[in-house]
């Protein structure tokens, strides 16, 4: 069983409203060895009717944390996380954050293409879904080169949830050369990539990245990667990790990656 989900959510996102003692009693019960909490920071998200802001008070963040680490020091490790949204217009802003204080893990994450969110209908107007999803994957790559204030990028394809035909008519090969510049620009820089679990409760028979990526970053000796469940509430904690490491193991991994103090450690699967 793997040790630790490390993309979890709480109430400190703006996008849940789960506290997070429930996210980690679920993860007790499920007798993971760490728990790390990677709540969302998204520099210049545009605030919507839903008044989301996607910012997160990281005084508030790590003091609740602190105090959560010692009533649950017998039971469970706490770890610190952030999944920070990368754009790299607005890289000051985002170093500047990241700077502020350490943690044990950052993921870095795409959710906005030049201030657009690939979730809402609005970023797909007067293109190709083709053109889309490039875009898309064009933005990971320039943002992979401009910050180095992450430890892995989380959901390389997340575009694929929200597309109008979703995966139908996906081939990760039909953006190989991006694809193969973006990993080896994360190899280069000592990053790693994540195996998000979200899309297996959102209808999806895989988690991100697609397989094809996977065994493209293996073929160019990628070594660091994390295994997360982007869970928001309880139930979905750990979801889908037997799929996760059996993945691992067919693509050459015989080991992931936890993180502490933003230093990695390879786990055995």
């Amino acid at each position: 069983m793997l040790a630790a989900d490390c993309h979890v959510h709480s109430m400190f996102s703006s996008d849940s409203d789960t506290p997070v003692e429930s996210m980690i009693e679920a993860a007790i019960r499920q007798g993971r060895t760490y728990f790390y909490l990677t709540d969302h920071h998204d520099v210049d998200y545009p605030v919507g009717e839903d008044k989301r802001d996607f910012m997160l008070d990281l005084d508030g963040y790590l003091a609740a944390l602190a105090q959560l680490r010692e009533t649950y020091r017998d039971r469970i490790q706490i770890r610190t996380g952030i999944e920070l949204g990368l754009m790299a217009q607005s890289a000051d802003k985002i170093n500047a954050f990241a700077a502020r204080y350490p943690v044990d893990f950052i993921i870095g994450s795409s959710h906005l293409v030049q201030g657009q969110d690939p979730y809402y209908a609005q970023y797909y107007e007067g293109k190709t879904e083709h053109q889309a999803y490039e875009e898309y994957f064009l933005s990971i790559l320039e943002n992979a080169k401009v910050f180095d204030c992450f430890q892995v990028y989380g959901h390389l394809d997340y575009v694929i949830r929200y597309g109008p035909n979703k995966d139908l008519h996906y081939d990760p090969l039909d953006y190989y050369d991006i694809f193969k510049e973006l990993l080896t620009v994360l190899i280069e820089k000592g990053k790693g990539i994540e195996i998000n679990t979200g899309s297996l409760y959102k209808g999806f028979s895989y988690p991100h990245p697609h397989e094809t990526i996977l065994k493209i970053y293996r073929q160019l000796h990628g070594e660091i990667i994390t295994v997360g469940s982007d869970a928001h509430v309880p139930q979905y904690l750990g979801y889908g990790f037997e799929q996760a490491e059996a993945l691992l193991r067919s693509c050459g991994f015989g080991y992931y990656t936890l993180f502490e103090n933003g230093k990695p450690c390879q786990m055995a699967l």
